[in-house]
């Protein structure tokens, strides 16, 4: 029966559960049971400086009535004047002006009561702040800790110290912090650090911790109070300080460890013991700390023994001294280890941890119960702790043990079961849960009601959710019997059950993925056996809030700026909002952070297809773009974190996140400590500073030598960045202050601070002087020098030298002298000797190590000797050989440098200056005893003496010698020209070389005829005496034209040749001789003759209308052109085309006025690269206003009357002296110049033309001035142009053309200039005129 009765309640139990998830919120206008809304917190801690407030504040219908307990009696507030209730609530205010607030302290508790029930509050515990009452009784009474006196504290340096602070209690406790008179925090460390409890901690005292300002400070939080302790004065000293000092501090001094402290292992301060227990509450912060004392500052490590610590909600504090475990469960229990460990040793302690737990809730508290009459039910309290809670239920706030009892309830532990209620069963239940830990109190009432459907959704709701998103659309319903939903969508042809809707107990639809055919009207039905009530929402679709653009993380050094940029796209109805979130906060208030942002709107075409075309926005009009960024300027480490783009809309919201790392230089390293200190090696540790999120590449240590060079730091060492120690190797006699500084990839920390001087003992010096070196400055004397030590290498004082010295040959003794220099002059000794040498160093401690042995010099003097059995040798017309016997050392006297060979030129026999010399010097470094003379003149006498030289000079001169070169191949003839050309004769005259080079033996003449297509004929050769200047040749009938080569020969060979081209005089009639000639004799074949250009008498003249460029051309292209470029243009510049189509002149009208340009005519075939000819510089004046209106200047009008003047006549004279064959009037001053020269005339303009060709047969230009007999200066070097002695060309008196040969260089420049080209004929020679004007 009892298995039965069990199975029913189970059955029962599980119905009850199921309609408990669907408990209904009561509707305000329908009667119900109390319930408490708001109260005041379990333990209301208050400030007894302010009114008193206790809350209690319910709902129920009707609307309850309010009463209070205090201390478990009833709280009459009527009866209390300084008491008043808040009307309808059930707070209670306390005036504190009319009574004092500790008599108010106490446990109230509220109940409110209306006639369907009652619920109470919590046991409220009111307590005022200790602190108040603290900072009162300092007012009133004066207590200890703001007046106690602390007396200085002198302890050894090395030793642990504890400063306590024992602040008055506090509720809650106070902040503790240490700081001095300057308000600021001392600075802590792994060496330093502040407990748990306050007090402050040094695992070993230093020297430079002495202060007189050691202040611990309480702060209140509840009532924003700071309390103060009175200054504590500590003083470190060694023990001989201490000693001087005793008698000073013996009356007023708290002197604490008197023996010397050495290095030690840890050993802990707190906890004490090896083991310890610790207990803590499930859901609070467990905080163990172990300290440790020791030498060197031992470092703190921490260790589950059972397991692994919660990294999750795990922290490290105070310098690893501190284990802090947040939101403690039972997983945290076990045992702890914290160990302490230096360099000698280490010690471990083991915290015992267990964890309570107050009651909590399982499932949580019990929820309403609402029933119709005949219906089942049940509350369920369900919860846990450590230990295990009892349960206690009450109903309307009395035990339901002590209560009649009643069929349709029943309680099951944690459970009370109704069955078959009925109208007026209404009630309120409390169920306390408790163990000695804590407790639950909760109130859940059973309401009995019987009420038709009504929905409690508002009508017409409209739901707004984004596609592919969840929809749900309530229908919040109230009824009792609890009502049936149903939903329809639009014509209600059918319920909406089943995909893709979802039907909720408490009557909501849901749609797990809205699409855009899910939008439109739905209604909501809901039944029960009394009615029915319906409602009507609305579903839109909306597009989702995108951000496109995302920030990037960035990495930016300190004082630089950086921006984050977020480009956003949203539903055109929706209203986004975008902030910036760091680290999950708003922005600091700081103008360095600029938010910018604009909009995109549909209506921009541009910006919108190029967002269509990469891809990131539909092609409709639904959306709005934003563009929004965030600049950061001068960035500061704080400014480092996670930055986050937060956008959101009334329906969704999108968020990306970028980290920003600010980089920097390191903080410089802390905490120098020297330990393992001995005579010549100390080991140094330090604390690495904040690395600013760039990682430590290496520590430098410098050092300091206060004794030596104060105030100048040198690197000593360099670590690499992971270690934290350095061993130093250090010399005798050092006052060494040491420091450390951090370099990471940004750049070096700042110094930290000195650490505490070591002082090095002195000792004898470890080295000697380098670079020791001995030379001397006088022929007598040896100077010794050395690289002094400097004072860190001085290992002590009294630092001096002993300087050595003795001549390098056997049996010599050492002689020895001292000084505090780095110089020492030996003197009075042999010029040019060898000399051991050595210096050592010596101070107050001893003498340093045997030096090492140098070889030195003394002075030079000049040689004292000249080399011996000089000669030479010519080896050909331009060499030479020079030998000699060389000096012996001892009378070079000095290092030998070389030799020197004086030799000049002294007797040329056809020079005109026979005495003229040219002195020459050619130097042979090093020990030679043989020398080449190269460059030399044939044929010519030399003289030479030779010496040897040292460092100090040269010495005496050798024997002065002569040689004589051989004869050479002379140089071409000075000149070669052409007189008294007749029909089939000429003469030749030649001048002798100007180089003979030896004695001239002869002449050798070639010539052959040029017919007029350039081909030569056969090659006849004479040979001509050495005393011979001209000769005439005879016959010349075969050719009008003829080329003629002369060179002069020598005993050693035949020189160049010199070559020039003439005509034969024509007869009158201007036609061949009476025997034409068909063609060259047979006796020779006939050779084409190669000219160097196929063009001639290239020529330019400036006009009004551009420049006209002429030019002859005899080849067979039919494609020529004239190519212009600027002179001075860019190489990567091309040239301009001007064609010409068949002419043989273009006027070019593109160039611009000011400029030269280069000119040249191009002819180019089909297979062959382009010919052109020589280059002509044009330059276009420019032309002002002036010599515009030149023409019409009387002066000019007269000037040019006379040119035509004299044109007129020379035309006459030229036609008189073709009739008569007679010559010009100047003919008698041309016969009497030393190289005449007749040349015939052209018949066509009575211009004289000579010819002169190189060696591959060009043919030369016609000249300007033809009666001097020069002619335009190819790239030949032959013409007789440059062995002419005469002036320039000029118009005499009479009309004529008055020239002599010019010199070599006047003839070049004349070569090179417009007035070179073209024939003076009267057309040419107004041109010409024209382009000078």
């Amino acid at each position: 029966m009892m298995m039965e009765m069990r199975s029913l309640e189970a059955a029962l139990l599980v119905l009850i559960l199921g309609h408990l998830v669907s408990a209904l919120e009561v509707p305000l206008d329908l009667a119900q049971p109390p319930t408490i809304t708001h109260q005041s917190p379990k333990d209301y801690i208050v400030d007894p400086r302010e009114n008193i407030i206790i809350h209690c504040e319910a709902k129920g219908k009707p609307h309850p009535s309010f009463s209070w307990t205090r201390n478990g009696t009833h709280f009459d507030v009527e009866l209390d004047e300084s008491v008043t209730m808040r009307p309808h609530s059930g707070t209670l205010m306390v005036d504190i002006t009319r009574a004092r607030p500790e008599h108010y302290e106490g446990v109230f508790q509220c109940t409110a009561r209306n006639k369907h029930g009652s619920a109470v509050s919590n046991n409220i515990v009111v307590r005022q702040s200790i602190a108040y009452f603290f900072l009162r009784r300092l007012i009133e009474e004066s207590p200890l800790w703001s007046k106690e006196k602390n007396k200085p504290i002198v302890v050894q340096e090395g030793v642990s110290l504890v400063l306590p602070c024992r602040p008055p209690a506090g509720l809650p406790p106070p902040i503790i912090f240490w700081m001095d008179n300057n308000f600021q925090k001392l600075p802590q460390s792994k060496r330093v650090s502040q407990s748990l409890n306050g007090d402050l901690y040094f695992s070993n005292v230093r020297r430079e911790d002495s202060r007189n300002d050691y202040i611990c400070y309480a702060r209140f939080t509840h009532t924003q109070t700071i309390q103060q302790k009175q200054p504590i004065t500590v003083k470190v000293l060694n023990l001989d300080a201490i000693n001087e000092t005793m008698a000073d501090y013996y009356n007023d001094t708290e002197l604490l460890n008197e023996a010397p402290v050495d290095e030690r292992k840890p050993t802990f301060l707190i906890p004490s013991g090896h083991s310890s227990y610790k207990m803590v509450l499930r859901g609070h912060v467990l905080e163990m700390e172990c300290i440790a004392e020791g030498l060197p500052t031992p470092e703190v490590s921490w260790t589950k023994v059972s397991g692994d610590l919660p990294s999750r909600r795990t922290s490290f504090l105070h310098f690893n001294k501190t284990l802090r475990i947040v939101n403690v469960s039972e997983s945290d229990e076990g045992e702890y280890s914290c160990t302490a460990k230096n360099l000698l040793g280490s010690a471990h302690h083991i915290i015992t941890v267990e964890v309570k737990a107050a009651p909590y809730w399982i499932s949580g508290p019990p929820k309403n119960l609402v029933l119709a009459p005949g219906e089942n039910g049940a509350l369920t309290c369900r919860a846990s702790g450590t230990p295990k809670p009892s349960i206690i239920w009450s109903m309307n706030g009395d035990r339901i043990e002590n209560l009649p009892a009643d069929i349709s309830r029943k309680v099951e532990d944690d459970t009370i079961i109704f069955t078959d209620v009925q109208v007026g069963s209404s009630a309120v239940y409390q169920c306390n849960i408790s163990n000695p830990y804590g407790y639950l109190l909760s109130n859940a009432f059973v309401n009995v009601l019987h009420e038709s459907p009504r929905v409690l959704t508002p009508a017409n709701k409209i739901y707004q959710v984004i596609e592919n998103r969840p929809a749900l659309m309530d229908c919040s319903s109230f009824g009792s019997p609890i009502p049936k939903i149903e939903w329809f969508k639009d014509s209600r042809a059918s319920t909406l059950n089943g995909d893709p809707y979802i039907l909720h107990d408490n009557g909501t639809l849901e749609i797990q993925v809205a699409q855009s055919q899910h939008k439109g009207k739905y209604t909501c039905i809901a039944r029960n056996s009394l009615g029915a009530s319906e409602n009507h929402v609305y579903l839109h679709i909306k597009e989702p809030t995108r951000i496109l653009k995302q920030p990037v993380d960035m990495v930016v050094q300190r004082g630089r700026s950086v921006t984050f940029e977020c480009t956003i796209k949203h539903d055109k109805d929706l209203l986004p909002s975008l902030i910036w979130l760091k680290d999950d906060e708003e922005l600091p208030d700081d103008e360095r952070f600029i938010v910018e942002s604009n909009s995109l709107s549909t209506s921009d075409v541009s910006q919108r297809e190029w967002l269509r075309d990469h891809g990131e926005l539909p092609v409709d009009d639904r959306f709005i773009i934003e563009f929004n960024s965030l600049y950061i300027t001068d960035v500061s480490e704080s400014d480092a974190g996670v930055y986050t783009c937060y956008v959101n809309t009334t329906l969704d919201q999108d968020s990306v996140t970028a980290e920003l790392t600010v980089v920097g230089r390191p903080e410089p390293p802390t905490d120098l400590e020297l330990t393992d200190q001995k005579k010549r090696s100390v080991q140094l540790t330090w604390i690495p500073g904040e690395e600013h999120n760039s990682p430590i590449q290496e520590f430098v240590i410098q050092y300091e030598d206060s004794l030596h060079h104060q105030g100048h730091w040198h690197d000593i060492a360099r670590v690499p960045g992971t270690k934290t120690t350095a061993h130093l190797k250090l010399s005798p006699y050092v006052h060494y202050t040491f420091r450390v500084l951090a370099r990471n990839a940004v750049g070096l920390s700042a110094p930290s601070s000195p650490s505490r001087m070591y002082k090095t003992e002195p000792a004898a010096p470890d080295q000697n002087p380098k670079h020791v070196h001995g030379s001397g400055n006088k022929h007598n004397n040896l100077v010794i020098t050395w690289e002094p030590l400097s004072g860190l290498q001085s290992n002590g004082p009294g630092l001096y030298y002993k300087v050595s010295w003795r001549q390098k040959r056997p049996g010599s003794d050492w002689i020895t002298a001292t000084t505090n220099n780095s110089m020492y002059t030996v003197s009075e000794i042999p010029t040019f000797s060898p000399f051991e040498i050595k210096v050592q160093a010596v101070n107050n401690h001893g003498d340093g190590p045997e030096p090492v042995v140098a070889i030195g010099y003394s002075g030079e003097d000049l040689p004292a000797a000249a080399p011996a059995n000089v000669h030479a040798v010519a080896l050909n017309s331009t060499l030479a050989r020079v030998r000699w016997d060389p000096v012996p050392p001892h009378l070079i006297r000095g290092q030998i440098q070389g030799y020197k060979v004086h030799y000049s030129r002294t007797h040329n026999p056809h020079k005109h200056s026979p005495h003229h010399t040219e002195k020459h010097v050619l130097t042979f470094s090093g020990n030679h005893s043989q020398g080449l003379l190269p460059g030399l003149h044939p044929f010519s006498h030399y003289s030479f003496y030779v010496s040897v030289f040292n460092k100090k000079g040269e010495g005496p001169k050798s024997e002065k010698q002569e040689f004589k070169t051989p004869e050479g191949e002379p140089g071409p003839p000075a000149s070669l020209s052409v007189t008294n050309p007749s029909l089939d004769s000429l003469t030749l005259e030649w001048s002798p070389p100007h180089e003979h080079n030896g004695l001239i033996t002869g002449y050798n003449l070639r010539y052959q005829p040029v017919n007029n297509s350039n081909e030569l004929g056969p090659e006849e050769e004479l040979a001509l005496a050495a005393n011979e200047t001209s000769v005439t040749l005879q016959n010349l009938k075969y050719s009008p034209r003829y080329k003629f080569y002369l060179n002069a020969r020598t005993s050693f060979g035949a020189g160049p040749a010199i070559s020039q081209e003439a005509v034969v005089k024509q007869d009158e009639g201007g036609t061949q001789t009476s025997h034409p000639v068909a063609g060259f004799p047979p006796r020779r074949p006939m050779h084409k003759a190669r000219p160097m250009s196929l063009f001639a008498n290239v020529s330019s003249s400036v006009e009004e209308d551009g420049t006209l460029i002429s030019w002859e051309y005899w080849g067979p292209e039919k494609n020529v052109y004239v190519e212009y470029i600027a002179e001075n243009s860019e190489g990567e510049e091309e040239w301009q085309k001007e064609l010409v189509n068949g002419s043989q002149n273009v006027k070019l009208k593109g160039l611009k006025v000011g400029l030269s340009y280069r000119v040249r005519v191009v002819a180019k075939g089909h297979h062959e690269q382009p010919l052109h000819s020589e280059e002509l510089f044009v330059t276009v004046p420019a032309v002002t206003s002036r010599q515009v209106d030149i023409a019409t200047q009387g002066w000019f009008i007269g000037l040019m009357c006379a040119i035509a003047l004299l044109i007129l006549i020379l035309l006459i004279i030229c036609f008189i002296q073709r009739n008569k064959g007679g010559k010009y009037p100047v003919k008698e001053k041309e016969d009497a110049h030393t190289d005449p020269e007749f040349q015939p005339m052209k018949d066509d303009d009575c211009t004289f033309v000579e010819y002169s060709d190189n060696e591959d047969h060009k043919l030369v230009k016609e000249s300007r001035t033809p009666s001097n007999g020069t002619v335009k200066r190819d790239d030949s070097d032959d013409s007789l142009v440059d062995y002419g002695e005469g002036g320039d060309g000029q118009f005499n008196e009479d009309g004529s053309f008055i020239g002599q040969y010019s010199g070599k260089s006047s003839s070049r420049d004349n070569a090179e200039g417009p007035e070179s080209s073209g024939a003076p004929s009267p057309i040419n020679a107004m041109n010409s005129l024209n382009s000078f004007v």
